[in-house]
């Protein structure tokens, strides 16, 4: 017995949990429709209200026509009675489909401001750490299907439940008349309804977080299928059926856990359906022994069978609103999350303003890691990088080179330590000042699908229509005789992906760059930042070929004279002109100094230098042989 009024009081705690969420998220989807367009909540509302009174109005005028007709009476008495019903013949008729109109323009409004309030609050993120947590992607995912539909089927759910409320104040009002006990009945019945509908959707909200990673990992798998970029491999290794495989056994995962929640919402269903026939019948029973006695007259009987199913309707549709809207409320949760996420860097309450550079940039024993259970990749970093020089880091893969440079760009805190700009933390000033003072070509660059013009323009919005500047930016990263050169000239698309026609001559297609001619593209939007303070170069070459790649070596070193860059490379070729040369091992610096001092000093970069001359020396006896 107590095990089962444990049960009972956790059902009835949840649910009321359940309500609780269900008013919150509903309330604010329902003020973030009234931002979105105040005449259209307001149109709806108003369609809800009459869609709403009309059943019970109609029953109640249908009743008395059919007493009037009963008892002979005169047209005249008949007349308003039956204009009545045929007035609310028309708006049951009308009411749907003008909100339905409303509904939907409503909807694409609500979407609209979501997106752009859900994007604004992503762009907001001043660091990368949100974006490297595989959690954050899961709930992003999630918010963007509820961004896509949640706020909607809440604002709906809010208008037709309010439609509903109305249907049955008008309904049970004219069966509590007839019957007090049947409308008392039929209110009860609905508890049960109520109660396993919010359990079947906490149950839903609960699988869609649990296989969030699940059904991520599947479109992973469908989209390398399609990928232009990774079709090469794909198709070379033969990893199409493999590929194939995987994503149809995520896909299955889902399917079964999808399968498992749908035979439950069967039994529940069905059960409720079972209660809804029992109560529907002993009404029907009730009226039949009533009219029988006379205490009931034909038009009571009308009223009091259309009332109990008009009833039953409107509470099976309450309630599965009620159910449906939950499981949007769960869902709107995750959007709520993400937009109400504060900064993932620490805003300095009082900014200070960052200073032109003019001393240099230093790393006060820097020490870092990407969470608190994971390895240093920084361990101790001291490092001044002169104003005005040209710094290089050199050292084997994971010695933090990469890192180092994300610490400078602050897409990351140093867990311990701090990097200061002519004496000024870097955190002590706004993210968007100090990195407006800096030019980066990434290891990682983006290809993005775009004109030649934007994605080089891109590297400095401000100037993204100044065509001498983008040509400028292209010329010195040697690639605008190219770019000029294509069908459009700077106006080709560099991507084929929007391409939505059939002939492949048309220059609209747009073109595909190699690999070397992104790289150079990526070079010029670095490029394009003019009288920036710190240029930063990581492996600015590794997709060029070795003549390729001393012409862009030789036109950086012109571009760079009197400024300060930071050069990171596998290629020790491309630094010894560097006037600091620093190595990294196991993420703490190792040596420093220039080409000449660190070979005599037969250390790790003399060591790194001898190993890649071996190299090409071998190469070229190799050719000569």
């Amino acid at each position: 017995m107590r095990t089962r009024l444990r049960a009972a009081r956790s059902a009835l705690a949840a649910a009321a949990a359940s309500v609780r969420l269900l008013g919150t998220a509903s309330g604010t989807a329902v003020r973030m429709a009234w931002r979105a367009s105040p005449a259209l909540v307001l149109a709806s509302m108003t369609l809800a209200v009459l869609s709403g009174a009309t059943p019970g109005a109609a029953a109640w005028l249908t009743k008395t026509v059919l007493d009037r007709l009963a008892g002979h009476a005169s047209w005249a008495q008949l007349t308003v009675p039956a204009v009545g019903l045929a007035l609310a013949g028309l708006v049951a008729a009308v009411a749907p489909q003008l909100s339905g109109y409303a509904e939907n323009e409503l909807r694409r409004s609500v979407n609209l401001l979501m997106q752009a309030e859900m994007f604004a609050a992503i762009n907001g993120f001043a660091g990368m750490r949100r974006f490297e947590d595989p959690r954050f992607h899961d709930r992003l995912r999630l918010a963007q299907q509820a961004g896509q539909s949640a706020p909607q089927k809440l604002v709906a759910a809010a208008l037709i439940v309010a439609q509903s409320l109305v249907t049955l104040a008008g309904l049970l009002g004219a069966l509590f008349v007839l019957s007090p006990l049947m409308a008392v009945v039929v209110l009860v019945s609905t508890l049960p309804a109520v109660l396993a509908q919010l359990a079947l959707s906490r149950q839903r909200a609960r699988f869609m977080w649990r296989s969030s990673p699940t059904a991520r990992r599947q479109l992973f798998y469908a989209a390398l299928q399609t990928d232009p970029v990774a079709a090469k491999e794909v198709r070379l290794f033969g990893l199409g059926d493999w590929l194939r495989g995987r994503m149809l056994t995520d896909l299955r995962t889902v399917n079964t856990g999808e399968r498992a929640l749908d035979r439950g919402v069967v039994r529940t269903q069905a059960a409720l359906a079972l209660l809804g026939a029992l109560v529907a019948a002993g009404g029907l029973v009730y009226a039949i022994a009533a009219a029988a006695r006379g205490s009931l007259t034909l038009g009571d009987v009308t009223v009091f069978v259309a009332a109990i199913a008009g009833a039953q309707s409107a509470l099976s549709n309450l309630v599965s609103r009620i159910a449906d809207s939950h499981q949007s409320a769960t869902m709107f949760e995750h959007y709520l999350d993400v937009v109400r996420s504060p900064s993932d860097l620490p805003v300095p309450a009082t900014p200070a303003a960052l200073p032109a550079l003019r001393r240099g940039i230093e790393l006060r024993d820097v020490w870092f890691r990407y969470d608190e259970s994971g390895p240093w990749v920084l361990r101790g970093v001291d490092l001044f990088l002169p104003y005005g020089q040209a710094a290089a880091l050199v050292g084997l893969n994971g010695a933090g080179k990469s890192t180092l440079v994300k610490l400078v760009c602050r897409f990351y805190d140093p867990t311990r330590g701090s990097i200061r700009w002519d004496g000024v933390d870097i955190r002590d000033v706004p993210v968007a000042q100090l990195r407006d003072r800096i030019g980066a070509v990434f290891q990682d660059h983006m290809n993005y699908d775009l004109s030649a013009a934007e994605n080089v323009g891109l590297g400095d919005l401000s100037v993204l229509d100044d065509r001498g500047r983008i040509r400028a930016a292209a010329d010195a990263a040697d690639i605008d005789e190219t770019l000029a050169g294509l069908p459009r000239g700077y106006d080709t698309m560099l991507s084929r992906l929007f391409y939505a026609g059939e002939d492949d001559e048309d220059p609209e297609v747009g073109v595909s760059l190699s690999g070397g001619q992104w790289q150079r593209v990526a070079l010029a939007r670095a490029l394009l930042r003019q009288g920036r303070d710190l240029l930063i170069l990581d492996e600015p070459s590794s997709g060029l070929d070795a003549e390729a790649e001393h012409a862009i070596h030789e036109r950086l070193r012109a571009h760079r004279a009197g400024r300060t860059s930071l050069l990171i490379s596998h290629r020790l070729g491309a630094v010894r002109q560097a006037d600091l040369i620093v190595v990294l091992a196991g993420g703490r610096i190792v040596e420093r100094g220039d080409h000449a001092t660190l070979l005599a000093a037969e250390g790790e970069y003399a060591r790194l230098f001898a190993l890649q001359a071996a190299g090409y020396q071998a190469e070229n006896a190799g050719s000569a042989a």
